[in-house]
């Protein structure tokens, strides 16, 4: 092909044929035709044909006519460097020159740049030496990032390849420097923008996940100091390009804004159904890069730090590579550079739950969830059984309680695609658009946010596993024909029952999910002096500990719309509505926890500990499933029992004795047992269910031994739990909601009732004992559960005389518990 040909065969390198062959490309659906001098093959696409057309033609303009100074070269940049031409996108073009013959060089400029203005399209130029493009380069991020992707178009090729080298080598000695810089302003343009997989009218480029951070993560990974993940990215950027041509083509305008008028005429351009499937496309584009650039950025400081440390290392141990440092989480998870990865012995081919452990310990610990680990899991870990094994829904409801950090984790899980294997109802609710102004967030957006609201409200529950479930489902029914709630309604009981639940509260799920509008239309459209009103949702809602849980779902799910789902009006009306139909259900009220009658294990254990005035104790892994609880899951880990003559700090001593060998405590029953006559006296009968933090149970010798010693005295469980405390390294934390303790009311004739609601954590019902302790009560009874992340306990407690305490001594007691919680 010679200098002056163009893709459709003509000989005129002016603008009229240009121009000519332009609009014959853009109007030929999308393709150029194949050049006749070159071999036969699949058109190339648009973007590129035009490209390739433009090239020719400027190439044929900058060797036409007379006297073309020596030592100058035409160099494309920016997306025109990347060979990518939208339909209306404009021309970054760098005119670059050895100084020889500054004259020249302009009369050249003016020979390419004004039939470029003659035709109309835009024109980004600069005419520079090669020491005034490094300067510029070097002063001017968004000029050193078009730079990266000079293309040399005609004239002088060592001149351009010379530019292009020290351009690279420039980049890269100052990457340490320039990055940081380069990420600012990446955050500051989201803050700007928005971010373009949740916005109904998205910017395509400058949005957070738009062709702009496409841009940039291709400069990152020519820094040589770290890359992203590939896979995908390349379609996702593909994807969001045709999607701007579709936009130019139909308005006419060099536009890269997707406004909602404008969107069924683009999905008609790229022959897709309707907007919603424009959306979801583009916003599934969008996701794939804004999480390549979570990964990517979380590389560069990893990367940076590590250049900061190694010097002072080197200083102090005289050279040496340094293995990162390697903190437990969870069984089969560790922490090691700011990440969550996996431990060295996990085997995720064997275990499939851990997905949703080691998730669960990177959201708990406000910790990303490293790329290495999630694509491994996603690799190899085997589907869960149905119904999930208890451990499964246990991690997923502590995933859930995290608050703001399970965002970022779900993502992680989501892009390698293990969220759908774990719920594949997920599939319909990914990436899609909600119409509704109110709406902020797509709908599986939307759904994990509430989860996260609710998170700050399961303190106010009696089942706050139940609260964060239905919060991660309430609208899953989106997508489906007819009302969302009652398509909910099903899918959510065949859900909860893969998950696990029994099927009460696979019951309570369903009715959750299936009214979770009802409290807010109630309160805002109807007469709430209508005893009608009231005896409707009463007669819907069923239950108090329903009721309970709709109230914290209606304003978890209200304030993860919007700001303007929610408001203190809004507040007040659902507050007021819940009030009337609370007392409707009043008769409703739960009985405190019965107590069965002691096993012939529990007497022998009890009548050991009379004789031998000392604690005994069982621990012994369950040999078979579980029976189902009433109201709540089978517990988890291996059984503990315990018997210890009666006497005070019992609980504490336990507690604390589990929590310095790391056993989490599950389950905890205690309660006294009156010996046989003959016998005399009683003993204090403890039915635990403990499980091991990470690695193997410990023995029961070393159990009891430990216990003897903290019933004497001469164990300081306080002190060696602070001294390890303190050993661990410190880890950015998540801030849990804050511990919550009641008085029940009619919780029990014979005790005053104390509710507990706290932050799960080593040490927590050590903690209580002591407090307890110091108040000088007597824990007549504990039941004490985990639920995910949550602690919910009860404990029935009386004075010395064994009579309930009276009001004002059970609310002085509930304060300074509180207090001491929180402390």
């Amino acid at each position: 092909m010679t200098s002056t040909d163009t893709h459709d065969g003509t000989q005129d390198p002016g603008p009229s044929g240009y121009a000519a062959a332009r609009l014959r490309l853009l109007t030929e659906g999308g393709r150029a035709p194949p050049p006749p001098a070159r071999p036969r093959g699949p058109p190339p696409p648009r973007r590129a044909a035009l490209a390739r057309l433009t090239d020719d033609w400027l190439t044929a303009l900058f060797a036409a006519g007379a006297g073309r100074p020596r030592g100058t070269s035409l160099i494309a940049v920016g997306g025109y460097g990347r060979g990518e031409l939208s339909p209306r996108s404009d021309l970054d073009l760098l005119l670059l020159h050895d100084g020889s013959d500054p004259g020249a060089v302009a009369a050249l400029a003016d020979r390419l740049w004004y039939p470029v203005w003659d035709l109309g399209i835009a024109l980004d130029h600069s005419v520079r030496t090669p020491a005034e493009a490094r300067r510029t380069a070097g002063e001017d991020l968004k000029v050193q990032l078009g730079l990266l992707d000079a293309r040399h178009l005609a004239g002088d090729l060592g001149l351009t390849a010379a530019l292009r080298t020290a351009v690279l080598a420039d980049w890269r000695n100052q990457a340490p420097r320039r990055l940081p810089e380069l990420q600012e302003l990446c955050a500051e343009r989201a803050e700007r923008q928005g971010e373009l997989q949740y916005l109904l009218e998205p910017d395509l480029k400058e949005a957070r996940g738009g062709l702009r951070d496409a841009t940039v993560l291709r400069a990152v990974a020519a820094s040589w100091l770290a890359d992203a993940p590939r896979e995908g990215l390349a379609d996702a950027r593909r994807r969001l390009l045709d999607v701007r041509d579709a936009l130019h083509l139909t308005t006419g305008r060099a536009t890269d804004r997707l406004a909602l008028q404008e969107q069924d005429q683009v999905a008609a351009e790229l022959g897709l159904p309707d907007a919603d499937a424009l959306l979801r496309q583009v916003y599934e584009a969008a996701r794939s890069i804004a999480y390549a650039g979570d990964v990517t950025w979380r590389e560069v400081g990893r990367v940076l730090r590590s250049r900061a440390v190694r010097p002072r290392l080197r200083a102090l141990i005289g050279g040496g590579r340094q293995n990162a440092e390697r903190s437990p989480l969870a069984e089969g998870v560790v922490e090691q550079d700011g990440e969550a990865v996996l431990a060295r012995a996990a085997r995720p081919e064997r275990d499939p739950v851990l997905p949703l452990r080691a998730a669960a310990a990177a959201a708990q610990a406000g910790l990303p969830l490293s790329l290495h680990a999630v694509r491994r899991l996603a690799a190899t870990v085997r589907p869960l059984p149905t119904p999930w094994p208890a451990e499964a829904r246990e991690q997923l409801v502590t995933l859930l309680g995290a608050g703001r950090p399970t965002v970022d984790v779900w993502e992680a899980l989501e892009a390698e695609g293990l969220i759908t294997r774990l719920l594949p109802e997920w599939e319909r609710v990914r990436c899609r658009p909600q119409r509704n102004a109110v709406h902020v967030w797509t709908v599986d957006r939307h759904l994990i946010e509430t989860a996260v609201r609710a998170s700050a409200f399961t303190r106010r529950v009696h089942r706050p596993d139940l609260l964060l479930v239905a919060a991660l489902l309430h609208d899953i029914g989106k997508g489906r024909p007819g009302d969302h709630s009652v398509a909910g309604e099903t899918i959510v009981r065949d859900t909860a029952a893969r998950i696990g639940f029994d099927r009460a509260d696979a019951g309570v799920l369903a009715a959750l999910v299936r009214h979770h509008l009802l409290l807010v239309e109630t309160a805002t459209r109807r007469d709430l002096d209508d005893p009608a009103t009231v005896r409707a949702v009463a007669d819907a809602v069923g239950t108090q500990s329903t009721l309970e849980l709709l109230h914290a779902l209606t304003e978890a799910d209200a304030l993860a719309t919007g700001p303007a789902a929610w408001s203190s009006w809004r507040a007040s009306l659902v507050a007021d509505l819940v009030k009337r139909v609370s007392a409707a259900l009043s008769g409703d009220v739960p009985a405190g926890p019965e107590e069965a009658a002691p096993t012939a294990e529990h007497e022998r254990l009890a009548l050991e500990a009379a004789a031998t005035d000392a604690p005994v104790l069982s621990l012994r892994a369950q040999s078979e499933p579980p029976a189902e609880l009433p109201g709540g899951p089978e517990p988890l880990g291996v059984e503990l029992l315990i018997a210890v003559p009666d006497q005070a700090g019992v609980l504490p001593a336990v507690a604390g004795v589990l929590a310095l060998h790391r056993l989490t405590v599950r389950t905890a029953e205690l309660r006294t047992l009156e010996l046989p006559e003959g016998v005399g006296g009683s003993v204090l009968l403890l039915d635990w269910r403990v499980a091991a933090e990470y690695g193997s149970l410990p023995q029961a010798a070393r159990l009891r031994a430990d216990l003897v010693r903290a019933l004497d005295g001469t164990l300081d469980i306080a002190g060696r739990l602070a001294e390890r405390d303190a050993a661990q390294p410190r880890r950015r934390s998540v801030l849990p909601p804050p511990a919550r303790v009641t008085v029940a009311p009619a919780g029990s004739r014979l005790a005053t009732v104390i509710e507990v609601r706290a932050q799960d954590a080593p040490g927590l019902l050590f903690r209580i004992g002591q407090a307890l302790e110091a108040a000088g009560v007597w824990v007549r009874s504990a039941h004490a559960s985990t639920l995910g992340a949550n602690a919910v306990d009860a404990f029935y407690l009386s004075d010395r005389k064994g009579a309930p305490l009276p009001g004002e001594e059970a609310a002085s007691v509930a304060r300074k518990l509180e207090e001491a919680l929180r402390a």
